[in-house]
């Protein structure tokens, strides 16, 4: 890439005649393959706006804005993050910003503000700046992967140059507004911008998300670029089988390993005395857990998965009957709509994430990709063995930002479902929980273990364990999980008592809030 740079900073400029014809030519190229991509709708487009303050950037976009049809192009503006944004992974904004399958998003001030930042600095930390570009690289790859095409275009010119389109503008009273002070503050520092510009291209450039350098001194030479790396990037779609795969944190498991055959079933379940009892016990001591200091700086996380008629909804009855309906969220999950398959499958998880203080309870969760879509072959096989590195790496970033993840497996006997189900049928006030599709998936017990029992082979993690309920005894299963969310909550109200929230490896994402 230094060629590339040395090439930019040489100012070259285009004859405007010829240059004027061949964006007469682009033009309608990029309308056409815009509508293109409209009809498939198979792939979205995200291009990422970086390069040096002052050269043009903004007057670069604008000008695409008017080639292509403005009503499918999304301008994705980052500054210093909000509060709603600090109190969730770093990541949140960006994915929660996603554009549909054959949407446009351009980007400003995106996830590489703090990679440019900590490569400025003067006493760079090496375990940081690594940290950062495992995470970017993460991020775009899943993004790759699942349908979005990445082009991220680098605005550079020499440092004469910078200066001079800044001095021109300042000049004419209806342009001066144009310059900012972090425009006028380049000359200063445009050595150190420039090499860690130069390291940000080198460390990131990927086949999937690569960087083109745009030569900016020459308002003709910057469209012509933009336009035709723009057209490119628009006929040529990202293919899943050429994305180069993220490095992702070797996360250790948690010991012991969890068997399903080995877990028992109750043989004596718990009186109704007693069930009432304790039910009122571990009720009150969540309610105060969550109204307490310690839980004002965290958020919770709480799913549900098992088998068809495990007692997933008996047990957030029991669990919301606890909490204030303003802290919480249950969030019941289905096959995705419309809008959601027009995005990477973990988008609709990312936009429910809850706030600090507040709880998101999840009655099946973004585990459906490695189960039902598995077993019903929703999903092709390279996509969910994929996912379980996905999914260790989602929740990682979601312990690393204080949010407490429980996971909860429901397991009942196949006899015990099979009376369940006989139930629903013949209770008037239970036949809507029976439907056809669960007869169906009781057809393919045998899979759905398989599929479970691979699931906490992979996902058992030390920072986001999982919980095996036996759920016979429906009283008995939520007293237990009552329990375990208690004892969770009032953990933190020990001093270093953190272990829970602790990761074995540096915290992958408590990075990217700063913003170029």
């Amino acid at each position: 890439m230094k060629r590339s740079f040395e090439l930019a900073e040489q100012d070259p400029h285009t004859d405007h005649a010829w240059a004027q014809e061949k964006l007469n030519e682009l033009r309608p190229l990029l309308l056409h393959w815009q509508q293109e991509r409209l009809e498939k709708a198979d792939q979205a487009l995200l291009i990422v706006v970086a390069g040096m303050d002052g050269v043009g950037k903004g007057s670069a976009v604008n000008t695409l804005n008017t080639w292509l049809d403005p009503r499918h192009v999304h301008t994705l503006a980052f500054s210093e993050p909000t509060e709603e944004e600090i109190m969730r992974p770093a990541m949140w904004r960006y994915w929660n910003s996603l554009p549909a399958k054959g949407q446009t998003g351009l980007v400003f001030g995106s996830w590489y503000g703090a990679l440019m930042n900590e490569l400025q600095s003067k006493h760079g930390d090496p375990i940081k700046l690594d940290r950062y570009v495992r995470v970017i690289k993460q991020f775009e790859a899943e993004l790759a992967y699942q349908g979005v095409k990445i082009l991220k275009l680098w605005f550079h010119s020499s440092q004469q140059a910078q200066a001079q389109r800044c001095q021109d503008l300042l000049a004419n009273p209806d342009t001066a507004w144009r310059v900012t002070k972090k425009d006028l503050k380049v000359q200063k520092k445009f050595k150190q911008i420039r090499r860690a510009a130069m390291e940000t291209i080198t460390l990131t450039h990927t086949s999937h998300a690569p960087w083109v350098m745009v030569p900016s001194a020459d308002p003709f030479t910057r469209d012509l670029t933009v336009a035709q790396a723009v057209l490119n990037a628009m006929q040529k779609p990202v293919q899943s089988q050429e994305v180069e795969a993220p490095e992702y944190l070797d996360w250790p498991l948690a010991k012991p390993p969890l068997e399903l055959r080995a877990l028992k079933q109750v043989k004596s379940p718990m009186s109704k005395e007693h069930y009432e009892k304790e039910l009122l016990h571990w009720q009150a001591r969540i309610s105060k857990a969550v109204r307490g200091k310690a839980f004002q700086s965290h958020s919770l996380i709480i799913l549900f998965e098992g088998e068809d008629a495990a007692g997933k909804g008996g047990a957030i009855k029991r669990l919301t009957a606890a909490l204030d309906v303003r802290d919480y969220d249950v969030h019941p999950i289905a096959a995705p709509a419309a809008y959601e398959l027009a995005r990477p499958y973990l988008w609709r998880f990312w936009t429910r994430l809850p706030r600090h203080k507040k709880i998101a309870i999840f009655d099946r969760s973004w585990y459906g990709r490695v189960l039902v879509e598995r077993v019903e072959k929703l999903a092709p096989v390279a996509a969910w063995k994929r996912s379980y590195a996905e999914i260790n790496n989602f929740e990682a970033q979601l312990v690393a930002n204080s949010t407490l993840v429980l996971k909860f497996w429901l397991s009942v006997s196949k006899d015990e479902q099979l009376r369940r189900f006989q139930e629903r049928e013949t209770s008037p006030l239970k036949t809507y929980k029976i439907t056809e599709e669960d007869w169906r998936n009781r057809g393919k017990w045998n899979a759905y273990r398989t599929a479970a029992q691979d699931m906490l082979d992979h996902t058992h993690t030390g920072y986001a364990p999982w919980h095996l309920v036996a759920s016979n005894d429906k009283r008995t299963a939520r007293i237990q999980i009552l329990k375990q969310v208690c004892e969770v909550l009032e953990s933190l109200q020990h001093a270093h008592s953190d272990t829970y929230l602790r990761l074995t490896e540096p915290e992958p994402t408590q990075l990217i809030n700063e913003q170029v």
